[in-house]
């Protein structure tokens, strides 16, 4: 595949990645707007985002991608501070975490880290 394909919204950046990436992103997305109905989707760098808060930059924002083994939380390196030693089993970076795709989501843990997330903006 030549050049970087270049996606007009979220559903047809879900639908271009393979079944087992795309069920894995849409049980974030779904975690994502369980916690936070009123999250705006749009795409920011090429990627599913979501606003948690009305016209939210990227720090107010949390997104998800997809890769060919694991499916990456993007929720702001606060958040990932603060829930560290749960996140121990997975590979991580300053503001993100991979979830392999051979293993359920941890959805119990993900909310908790949009619940978190939700509440520092609100300060």
């Amino acid at each position: 595949m030549s050049g970087k394909v270049v996606f007009k919204n979220v559903n047809e950046y879900f639908e271009a990645q393979p079944e087992n990436v795309r069920k894995a992103l849409l049980e974030l997305k779904e975690c994502i707007l369980k916690v936070a109905p009123q999250a705006t989707e749009l795409l920011n760098y090429n990627i599913p985002a979501y606003a948690l808060v009305e016209n939210g930059k990227r720090e107010q924002q949390i997104m998800i991608a997809g890769y060919k083994k694991h499916v990456g939380l993007y929720p702001h390196p606060t958040t990932m501070e603060k829930f560290d030693s749960e996140l121990s089993e997975y590979k991580r970076a300053k503001g993100s975490v991979q979830f392999p795709l051979d293993k359920p989501l941890p959805k119990n843990l993900i909310i908790r880290m949009i619940k978190y997330r939700i509440e520092l903006l609100k300060k």
